[in-house]
């Protein structure tokens, strides 16, 4: 009975309805669906010349209006398709390079106190096998996580006191503490930087999450759309107030977190709608911070444990418009990084790669423990979501590299102050692609070297080849001699033995 009171009084005590109201406008959010409806309905068939400007914006970097983005959503004819999926593709070589970063997501906890309507993890679903792992569990999973080669991880919570700010906190310092020797160059390796998906908080307790040394904090609004988010979030839940959600990332803005990522669960409601959300999502961030959000992803809703909702909804998206949908989004914010993960099968995650995405995981593992014991991996009738790829790191690394991108591990950005603003306005300018580039090459030497098979060192080193001969070439790096020196120097010292060299 204690136990349960003390649920009820934490669950009181989580929203604070004036870090609501602070950025209500005449006490109205953002998400005006009104407005998004008549955006889609006047920009139906839209002229191709039209298009064709709309496409050049975008090359030149900047955020597109809400009426271009809903003419580019309205475009019909497969000619027209082909341009727009070439020029996203163009506008994140122009940005980001040709590089694809990699990440796997660590699922520390399935304890959860909401009850969406398809997740595996809500609280109504007897079917789950609830575990929250210990300091020692997690430390685990790194290690395991680490063996394989990954760099970064993503921590996932579900929203229970269990895991709550402090555990949180402890979870980070445990991922950070974990030390693993290469299998092949017996060099040590660490997670360099962790990054959070969690559920929203109070601006006290962001500030706490930003003094742990995380990357990115990731909250998606699952569905923009008020009512759906309504039907599959019971109001009598935390995660039942829709602005206490929207609002998430402007609370760790103004707590000081720079790096925030938004995201959409498709599936939910009409795809149109959502990508429209998440370009004003955008839109406000940019307006209230000056920046928008360091990522934006885009995952599917697939078949999840105990739920007919996930397997059986009328705004399932289709593998066609799922193309178009990712297109959209890396026209509509052309700075922002592009994340598909492995809830896609490899086909469709080829395909998109070459539609402007950025960062993929892989060698992913969603049952809690999973990556350190196995056979709680194969309990795949108890998970939150289905994955559709399940391949090991090298597998994807050694396809992306056949596709002509080359595997990133970097992580210079967030410890050399290029977060925020400061790399916003470095991407707008195409900057911070100079030193993806540069960065990319370095950390996937180190893979080549310490964990890669022969297969992929072979065509990973013949792409880097590749590679520091563009580098070499460009008048860029001819006019700043002082980092083509630099690189060339921590590359040579890599093949030496050192590691964590960055620009």
């Amino acid at each position: 009975m204690n136990e349960e009171l003390t649920s009820v009084n934490w669950v009181k005590n989580i929203i604070k309805r004036q870090e609501i109201d602070k950025y209500l406008v005449d006490g109205v959010d953002f998400i005006n669906e009104y407005a998004i409806s008549e955006q889609l309905a006047k920009n139906s068939d839209p002229d191709p010349i039209r298009i064709r400007d709309i496409l050049q914006k975008s090359l030149s970097v900047k955020t597109l209006s809400p009426d271009e983005t809903a003419a580019l959503l309205n475009v019909t004819s497969e000619e027209m398709w082909d341009e727009v999926f070439k020029t996203a593709l163009a506008v994140k070589k122009k940005v980001y390079d040709n590089r694809i970063v990699f990440f796997a997501p660590l699922y520390c906890s399935n304890f959860c106190i909401n009850n969406c309507a398809y997740c595996g993890f809500r609280e109504a679903n007897n079917r789950e096998v609830r575990r929250i792992l210990s300091m020692d569990e997690i430390r685990r999973e790194t290690s395991s996580v680490l063996k394989e080669g990954h760099k970064r991880l993503i921590l996932v919570f579900g929203e229970h006191q269990r895991s709550d700010i402090d555990y949180m906190i402890d979870a980070v310092k445990a991922v950070y503490s974990v030390q693993e020797d290469a299998p092949h160059s017996g060099r040590p390796s660490s997670i360099r930087r962790v990054n959070i998906n969690a559920a929203p908080m109070e601006i006290a307790k962001l500030k706490r999450l930003k003094e742990a040394g995380i990357g990115t904090y990731q909250v998606f609004q699952e569905t923009y759309h008020h009512q759906t988010y309504g039907e599959v979030h019971p109001a009598n839940t935390i995660k039942g107030d829709y602005q206490w959600r929207l609002y998430a990332l402007h609370r760790a803005l103004d707590a000081g977190l720079e790096d925030v990522a938004i995201g959409a669960l498709f599936g939910l409601y009409d795809w149109r709608f959502e990508v429209m959300g998440l370009l004003y999502h955008t839109l406000d961030l940019e307006k209230r911070f000056g920046f928008g959000p360091h990522t934006i992803s885009f995952p599917r809703m697939t078949p999840a444990s105990g739920s007919d909702l996930s397997s059986d909804s009328p705004w399932n998206v289709s593998d066609e418009d799922f193309k178009k949908l990712v297109a959209v989004l890396r026209l509509s914010v052309p700075n922002a990084g592009i994340i598909v993960t492995a809830r896609e099968k490899a086909e469709i995650k080829r395909s998109v790669l070459k539609l402007g995405c950025t960062q993929t995981d892989a060698s992913t593992r969603i049952g809690i423990g999973a990556y350190s014991d196995q056979k709680t991996e194969l309990d795949l009738d108890r998970k939150q979501f289905t994955i559709g790829d399940p391949r090991n790191l090298d597998e994807v690394i050694q396809e992306v590299v056949n596709m002509g991108f080359i595997a990133s591990f970097c992580t210079a950005g967030y410890r050399c102050g290029r977060t925020g603003e400061t790399i916003m306005g470095m991407l707008s300018h195409c900057d911070e692609g100079k030193f993806c580039k540069l960065n990319a090459v370095l950390t996937f030497r180190e893979y080549l070297s310490d964990y890669a098979s022969d297969e992929t060192r072979q065509v990973g080193e013949s792409l880097i080849m590749k590679e520091i001969g563009e580098i070499e070439s460009l008048d860029y790096f001819k006019n700043k001699s002082h980092l083509l020196h630099k690189f060339r120097t921590d590359y040579s010292e890599i093949l030496g033995g050192k590691r964590d060299l960055y620009l």
